[in-house]
């Protein structure tokens, strides 16, 4: 089984794209190496609208969203998770639409800090955000000939949810499943074994389609997902391999394992990396002095 990425997309920036009855998607203008082509906002139905993910804090955005709304009211707007890709906008979308905002949660970390430990994420942490609803798993949210029914899904982010929407077999899966390529898990942001809980929770379901937050679509959901599957799966056995082969140093680790991965992801990778060694250690497959840390020292348990 061979996870095959998708990255055919076109933003189409500045306009709305329709991807399902009463779904249009506006991509922001944030490209870069995390976000692809730029983050996925989405506009739900056709009197009254919600919003899922209204993104940066951009102007451009803004306005390309507004003109989209056409001065239809905006109830909900549903933030998936904290990250200055996703929901800054949030604020701004609101006092212009009077719509209420929800997501899990503030935004915090899937772990505290140890000490001396800075969280390399912090920058792209949207801390200043506190929802007008916070919502917990099974939630149903109703509108205007819509339903949205709140599914958590943390791993990239603690407070990480997908939003389905009720009788069309769309989830918008924001950044825990993307066709163009894996989602960033990293400590103490995301953790691996949530993510991973996550995933499978996800693997159960019967969406027909998925929408996530960067990126085109995934349109075979069950199949892809248990090919990231595997694939997460890989990668462990690759780390395992790696430190029984003599790598000590998650540097060695991501030198041998991403040696053909674009050098400014290097550092994403490193905690990814720490992420399946902090999950590793948990279950006892990797030994280390102390909590694992990115410039720790880890050897066969």
């Amino acid at each position: 089984m061979t996870l095959e990425f998708d990255t055919r997309f076109d933003p189409a920036y500045g306009q709305a794209v329709p991807v399902a009855p009463d779904v249009l998607r506006i991509t922001a203008r944030n490209p870069g190496p995390f976000t692809f082509h730029g983050t996925n906002s989405y506009l739900i139905g056709r009197n009254t609208l919600a919003v899922i993910d209204p993104g940066p804090d951009d102007d451009e955005h803004l306005e390309t969203l507004l003109a989209a709304i056409g001065g239809r009211p905006v109830s909900h707007i549903f933030v998936s998770h904290t990250h200055r890709d996703h929901s800054p906008l949030a604020a701004r979308l609101k006092q212009r639409t009077g719509a209420s905002v929800l997501a899990e949660g503030p935004h915090r970390p899937a772990r505290p800090l140890r000490i001396g430990e800075v969280n390399p994420l912090d920058a792209s942490a949207d801390t200043g955000f506190i929802p007008d609803v916070a919502l917990a798993d099974g939630i149903l949210t109703h509108g205007d000939g819509w339903t949205i029914g709140t599914v958590l899904t943390p791993g990239h982010a603690a407070n990480h949810a997908a939003f389905a929407l009720k009788g069309t077999g769309i989830l918008f899966s924001a950044d825990h499943v993307m066709a163009w390529a894996t989602s960033i898990v990293a400590p103490p942001d995301g953790a691996m074994a949530d993510y991973m809980k996550s995933l499978d929770k996800l693997i159960e379901r019967d969406d027909r389609l998925l929408l996530p937050g960067h990126g085109g679509p995934v349109t075979a959901p069950r199949s892809f997902m248990l090919e990231l599957k595997a694939h997460r799966k890989m990668r462990e056995r690759a780390i395992l391999e790696r430190i029984r082969s003599g790598d000590r140093t998650i540097k060695d680790m991501v030198a041998a394992i991403y040696r053909d991965t674009d050098p400014r992801l290097h550092g994403a990778a490193g905690l990814s990396v720490l992420a399946h060694l902090e999950d590793l250690v948990a279950r006892g497959f990797v030994a280390t002095d102390g909590d694992p840390a990115i410039d720790g020292i880890f050897t066969p348990a």
